[in-house]
Order: C-alpha cells, then sequence, then structure tokens
C-alpha cells in the first residue's frame, strides 16, 4: 500500500460498533474486567494502554515501517522515554547542531547517571567513526536538523552504529514520513514531536517513539511510559491521527512554497546564507536527494547585518507570525538565538522560517516588504 493511502487508512479503520468512518474517541480512564482482573478488550487503565491511543500507534508505525510505535505527552517526554533505557555511563554521540532540548537533557539531566555525549557534525562520517569509544550505546542523528537544516546520512550512520555494537535513532520531526523513513535504511527507532507536522494545526500537543522492531529496548520503554505516566492523552491521540491522515497532502504543499521562499532569499542582498536542503548550493543537499522524496517545509536564513538585521526582518513581517514551533498551517518565524535559553548554539543573525500553506506569492511579497 502507497504511503498516501496508508496516511488516511492505517488506524482509521471504521467503527465495529457503529460502522463510523471517522475513528472514535474514547475518553475513559479505566476498563472494565472480570472479578479475577479478566480484561474484556484488552485494557484496564489509560495510563496502560487506550482504544484511541492504540489506534495512533497502529498509523504512526505503518507510516514509518516499524514494527511498534510508543506515543507520549509531548516530543521531549518520547526524547527522554528512550534516552532512559540507557545504562548508567552510557556515551552518545549528538549532532553539534540539534533541538535545545536534546541538548538540555546531556547538560542538565543525563550525567546524574553518568550518561555523556559527544556533539559533533553527523555529516562528517570520519569524526563519527573518532569520536566512537568502548561504551559508545547510541548515535541520536537529527536530519534536517534544527535549525540549520544540517543532512546526515542516515544509511552511514546505520552502519557505523552496528558495526560498533550501537544503536541509531533518528528524530525525523523536520521531514516526516511522508518525506523519509529513517527505518528503512537501517535506524533502530525513529522518534518524532508529533506537535509539529503530523498534528499539522498548532493545537495539538504529542512525541512518538517508532522501533524497527520490538526489541528490549522497545519493551523496557513501554514499561518506563506505563510506570511513569508520560503517555498522551485519547484526545491528544485522536486529534494527531486526525492530523496524520492529511499529512502527504500537507508535506507537499509545505514543500513547494519553502523552495520558494528559499529560492527567493539566497538571491537577495544582505542576506549572507539559507539553509535549506534543496538549494544545489547546501552542503547537503545531494544526501537529502537520495535519502529523502522532498526538502520540507522548513528553513533558515543568517544576514550580514547581524543581530540587528534579523531582528528587523522578524518584526516587520505581516503574514509570517513571530512565534516558536513548526508544522501549522500557518506561517512562522522567530529568532532562533532569542528563546533557545541557557544552551543557545544558534547565531545572532539567523531567523528560522516555518514555511506553512499560504499561497506562495503572498509570503514572498510579505518577504519583500520586511527587507526593504
Amino acid at each position: 500500500m502507497r504511503f498516501e493511502t496508508l496516511a488516511i487508512h492505517a488506524g482509521a479503520e471504521a467503527d465495529a460498533e457503529t460502522g463510523a468512518v471517522a475513528p472514535p474517541l474514547h475518553m475513559s480512564t479505566t476498563f472494565q474486567h472480570g472479578p479475577a482482573g479478566e480484561r474484556r478488550a484488552g485494557y484496564e487503565y489509560q495510563r496502560e494502554a487506550n482504544p484511541t491511543q492504540d489506534r495512533l500507534e497502529t498509523c504512526l508505525a505503518a507510516l514509518e515501517g516499524g514494527e511498534r510505535a510508543l506515543v507520549y505527552a509531548s516530543g521531549m517526554a518520547a526524547m527522554q522515554g528512550y534516552l532512559e533505557c540507557l545504562a548508567n555511563g552510557a556515551h552518545v554521540l549528538i549532532p553539534n547542531d540539534c533541538y535545545t532540548g536534546l541538548r538540555t537533557l546531556f547538560n542538565e539531566f543525563l550525567p546524574q547517571r553518568a550518561i555523556t555525549a559527544t556533539a559533533l557534525d553527523m555529516s562528517d562520517l570520519s569524526a563519527v567513526r573518532a569520536a566512537l569509544r568502548p561504551e559508545t550505546a547510541l548515535i541520536w542523528a537529527e536530519t534536517p536538523s534544527n535549525p540549520l537544516l544540517a543532512i546526515a546520512d542516515i544509511a552511514a550512520l546505520a552502519e557505523i552504529a552496528h558495526a560498533h555494537g550501537a544503536r541509531l535513532v533518528c528524530d525525523n520531526t523536520f521531514a516526516t514520513p511522508a518525506l523519509q523513513q529513517p527505518l528503512a535504511l537501517g535506524a533502530d527507532a525513529v522518534m518524532h514531536s508529533t506537535t509539529k507536522y503530523l498534528g499539522g494545526h498548532s493545537d495539538v500537543m504529542g512525541g512518538a517513539l517508532v522501533f524497527a522492531q520490538a526489541d528490549s529496548v522497545y519493551e523496557q520503554a513501554a514499561h518506563r511510559r506505563h510506570i511513569t505516566g508520560s503517555i498522551a492523552s485519547p484526545f491528544n491521540s485522536w486529534m494527531i491521527l486526525r492530523g496524520a491522515r492529511s499529512l502527504p497532502a500537507r508535506m507537499a504543499w509545505h514543500c513547494s512554497n519553502a523552495q520558494r521562499v528559499a529560492d527567493f532569499l539566497a538571491a537577495q542582498p544582505g542576506v549572507s546564507a539559507v539553509h535549506y536542503p534543496g538549494l544545489s548550493s547546501h552542503r547537503g543537499h545531494d544526501v537529502a536527494a537520495r535519502q529523502m522524496r522532498d526538502f520540507g517545509g522548513m528553513l533558515s536564513v543568517q544576514f550580514e547585518g547581524g543581530r540587528d538585521a534579523a531582528l528587523r526582518f522578524a518584526s516587520r513581517v505581516r503574514i509570517f507570525t513571530n512565534a516558536t514551533s513548526l508544522g501549522g498551517v500557518e506561517s512562522l518565524i522567530e529568532h532562533r538565538a532569542s528563546i533557545e535559553g541557557p544552551h543557545l548554539v544558534s547565531a545572532d543573525n539567523l531567523v528560522r522560517i516555518s514555511v506553512g500553506l499560504e499561497h506562495p506569492d503572498d509570503l514572498i511579497d510579505d518577504l519583500k516588504q520586511a527587507l526593504l
């Protein structure tokens, strides 16, 4: 079954009881069982599992080509849900350009368990090999990365990780399974902030892990989620499942608009760099073209005039909204260094853009007047 068909039908079978085509929403926190605890339909308590969550997990596993999925209350909860499965004293390789929350986990929380990380350029495979230690248990990739849209070769990283006896996890939030399927390229698991493109409308929060196999790490993560209560709510699961059904169509328009915006910005005076893998000048363009179906809806731009020029540009837009997050129908813009917190790495002259579903001519007209 092709991806577009899977997105609409996986986990969204007609309701067996009523015949409803739209998937039902089960809000119950508890489920009836027999006097000796026999489960009537396999459910006992919402934190462990519930019918709406199961539908979303079925959908996400199918879209990523994995055996099992776990959904969480947020992308950060999903990220932590995997990292909690690492043994004390483990070493991890992470991208030097990555979501600031990942960096914070390794700076503030994981050292309490003697878990350490080395940040490096994941596109430099020689550097990745050189950074491996005997205790390296995991390579965490983020491609395209946040906010520089760096590209890592997933298949090559999987080969390096597995030869070392380590695992590869890929944050696929920017690309989504509509554009990239890391498990097919050898990754062991995929992480998503489903708040973003999978939800798609800036109105729901969630996260997910999708596993190539229902192995021991999956079992550990599932048990930890059950006990710690980091599960996604039924309503949020239902909203994300609803968003997933239109994901392929939305991503096609996001990509088309982003390419137009990137091409426009790259030709403007005063712009020192545009980071978008769809540009032939992008350092990772060839790898992205090989492992992605299209180049995504995210980009970042840097200005020759430094912080002042970046802030002036961001303050003058009218259609683009100054806001954090990404992947919704509306176009967003933010001065990344201003919101990254204590572990910021973004340059002062950088603005990140999430290109939405407005008409591309209107978006470009807005950027033109903001650049004046």
